[in-house]
Parts: C-alpha cells; structure tokens; sequence
C-alpha cells in the first residue's frame, strides 16, 4: 500500500494535485513548529501530523498555494533532520463552510493576535506559559510570538477552526475582557525576498522592483511561481537527468587563463550567489546560486544566448550536486543576507582605502570585489561565498575602526536581471502598477533552454 493511502486523508490517485499535500518519511521527533519552517507558499487551513506513521498532511486555503508547495519540495528535495522527505497528495476535501464564511467575512487565519497584553499598574507582561495553558483548549498551537516593547503577541494554531474558536470565545473570559482579539497574518504566507526575487526575474521586472509583486494577487505569483519551477525541472533534468532536479551549482569551463573572480561575477546573472569556486589552473569555475530555479534560469540562458569571457567562448553545464540549501542559511537571505556588504557613513576615504579594507574583511573570507561609491560616503565588500559574509557582518563590528560605520548587507550584482530582458522591463512595471496585478503578463519562458542538447556533467 503506497503511504498515501495509507491515511484516510489520503487520495486513491497520488498524482492527483489538491490543496493538500502529503509529506512522509518525516523524524519521529519533529515538532509542529519545526516543519512549517519549511512552508513560505500560503495560508494554511489545516494541519495534521501523524508521528505514528512518520507522515503530514498540510492543507492550504488554495490549490495555487498547494501546487507551489509540492513544486518546491521536489525540486529543493525537502529534507528535515537528515530525513529525506516524501511528498505527494492528499484527498482533496472542501473547505467547510463556517471556515469559508470566516475567512471572507473577517480574513479568518490560523494565526490569533492579541493586543492590551501589558499590565501598566503592575508592569507585568503575560507569559508564554500563560498563554499556552489558557489558549491550547482551543486547539494545537504552532507557535507563540511575544513582542513585549508594544504589549502583543501572535499565536498560530495548526487549523483555522481553532483560530475561530479562540476568536469568538477569548473575548469573553474574564481574564481577557480588555484584551485585543482578531487574526493575523499566517506566517507561512509570507512571500520570500526569494520568491520575490524569482517571481520579478520570470515576470521581467527590473531590478530593485521586487516589492511590486507583493502588490500582485497572491494567486496568481503563486501560479508563475509554480510555472516557473517546472520550468527549471525540466531543465535540470533534461540536461543532467534525474539526479540534477535541484541542483544549484553550474560548470563554467574553458575559461581564459587570464580570467579573474571579478570577470566571472560580472557576466553571471539572474540568482543571488551562495559561493563561487575557481579552479584557474585548470580554468574552470563553479557558481552555486541560493535557488534551483535561478540555476536553472542561468543555465537555460547560456544555452540560449551563449556565455563570453575574454572574447572566449565558455563550456556551460552542471556541477556536481549542490543539495539542499541549509534552513539556516535560507532564513539568513529571508532576512537579507547576501555576499555583499555595504559600510556607509564613510567621511575618511584615504584611511578607508581599498587595501584597508581588503586587509580587514580578507580575515573573514576570500573576496571577490571591493566598490567605492565616493559621492554616497559608502564601500561595498563582495565576498565568494555568503557565509563569509555572515561572519564578516557580526565579527566587524568588534574592530575599534568600524565602530562609528553603517554595516549591513547589500544587494548580489549577480542577482540583476539578465540584459536580454531588460529593455521590456519598463513597459511590465508599468502595466503592473495599473492593473495592482499580472495577469496579463506575456512571461518569458525559460523553458526554451531544454531546446539544447544534453550537457555532460562535470564534477568537481
């Protein structure tokens, strides 16, 4: 009996896609929490863990958000706690009426916020024990979020039903009279500067407009988005066959033996970087991008419109397998990390010259590239690999001579649009901004980039 069948969540035809999506082979101790850190594709209405069975189902609201799910498992291979995870469909169920009222009525989520919280007679703030005893009668908490300074806190649930159910009766406690109580935002709706980023490169946008597309119905990114990562399995597959679905790291090779980290960067784009390895004696060079789809997306574009370097023609193909990228580090580029580093406020340029900083910021990684924008008092590090970066952004701040400096992280060159599209950016911008949405969009497709024939694999 296939595992999907093997719950009555499950649907009779595996391949048959709903706004439920199976997970299985999940470790006997994860947590509620611990799994829906890996779902960023929309609002949830259920959750149901079995331990017993080692398995999950996680209803959305909407089968566009369920499809992005199941498209982004496969193609990143979920894995949680070292266990690769299966993935599949559930039965597909309607929503039950009273949550559907709910949610268009109120905006109903799983997610509860309440306000009021702090006490200023006694100066206390209720505590998440307090809140956990006094709220899981209503249903399975995810999470509790206390943001002490403004006296709130938000609390997900595993369904929505609960959610509802804390809403209507909370109120009515004592304890809570003259407390605030409604929903909040379901925190696995929250769109990625990630999908951000890969929604703008498939729709055209120029770069720096990835905040217009949370201005777009969420259907309808989560619909390119899902568009899109078919599109970069079919690539990757095709190209390296099955085992390459996933992967993030593409081959350049027959590079000039002149060539330089900085030459390299500069003709890469389409996807944030996580590291770039050269090899210049044997001249080739190894590019991991943050996202599948972006590796895909650069490797479809070199197939199509050719790689130079040094007016020399360069071998692209597949690297060895990047694997997943680490939840650590996808919550890092969540929160804005990347390779480059930007440090403002600088007044002192012949102190802060090039060779300082390159002697400084070298004891925390190889860099590739240092920028001085003069007119703006500002410098930007380019490391080969975002966790130096990381490192550099904390271990800085401890030299005496930064300390008066504006340290944060900066935008990845490599992540610009490719020029090929850059000329129809203004016109996509534009139409999206009168329409408050996309649907009308002629996308580019990157399937194209199949068209070529099979690449060989190279290793590292």
């Amino acid at each position: 009996m296939a595992p999907q069948q093997q719950h009555s969540g499950a649907s009779p035809d595996p391949s048959a896609p709903s706004r439920t999506v199976y997970l299985g082979n999940l470790p006997n101790d994860v947590e509620p929490n611990e799994l829906l850190d890996y779902v960023r594709s929309g609002i949830l209405e259920n959750v149901k863990i079995l331990p017993s069975k080692n398995c999950a189902f996680i209803s959305f609201i909407d089968l566009q958000s369920a499809l992005l799910f199941h498209s982004d498992c496969i193609l990143k291979k979920l894995s949680i706690k070292g266990n690769d995870i299966r993935v599949g469909w559930g039965k597909n169920t309607p929503i039950l009426p009273a949550i559907k009222d709910a949610i268009q009525k109120d905006g109903a989520t799983r997610n509860v916020y309440l306000g009021n919280l702090h006490n200023p007679a006694t100066d206390e703030m209720i505590t998440e024990d307090e809140l956990r005893a006094d709220l899981s009668s209503y249903g399975v908490i995810d999470c509790i979020k206390i943001i002490h300074e403004k006296g709130i806190a938000f609390i997900h649930f595993l369904s929505i039903l609960s959610a509802i159910r804390c809403v209507s009766n909370l109120p009515l406690e004592e304890k809570y009279l003259d407390k605030k109580c409604f929903y909040g935002k379901d925190r696995c709706a929250f769109i990625t500067k990630t999908q951000q980023h890969n929604a703008a490169q498939y729709l055209g946008l120029a770069p720096g407009m990835e905040h217009v597309v949370t201005a777009a119905d969420r259907e309808f990114i989560s619909s390119a988005l899902v568009q899109q990562s078919a599109a970069a399995a079919q690539i990757a597959t095709q190209a390296g066959g099955a085992n390459n679905l996933g992967n993030r790291t593409v081959y350049l090779g027959n590079l000039h033996q002149e060539s330089s980290v900085e030459e390299i960067c500069n003709v890469v784009r389409g996807g944030l970087l996580q590291s770039i390895r050269f090899l210049k004696e044997r001249h080739v060079c190894f590019i991991t991008f943050i996202d599948p789809i972006a590796a895909a997306q650069f490797f479809a574009m070199c197939q199509l419109h050719g790689l130079t370097i040094h007016n020399r023609r360069i071998k692209v193909g597949w690297g060895k397998h990047s694997g997943p990228l680490s939840n650590a580090l996808s919550l890092a580029v969540s929160n804005g990390a990347s390779r480059n580093i930007y440090i403002g406020n600088i007044n002192d340029f012949a102190y802060f010259n090039a060779q300082k900083l390159r002697d400084d910021f070298s004891t925390f990684g190889e860099i590739e590239q240092i920028n001085y924008l003069e007119a703006k008092n500002c410098a930007f590090i380019n490391f080969v690999n975002i966790a130096n970066a990381i490192k550099a952004i904390d271990g800085i701040k401890s030299f005496k001579d930064y300390k008066t400096l504006k340290i944060n992280f900066g935008k990845d060159r490599c992540g610009n649009l490719p020029r090929q599209f850059q000329n129809q950016a203004q016109n996509l911008v534009a139409e999206s901004l009168d329409t408050r949405q996309f649907g009308n969009v002629n996308q580019a497709q990157f399937s194209r980039g199949t068209s070529a024939s099979p690449d060989r694999e190279y290793r590292e």
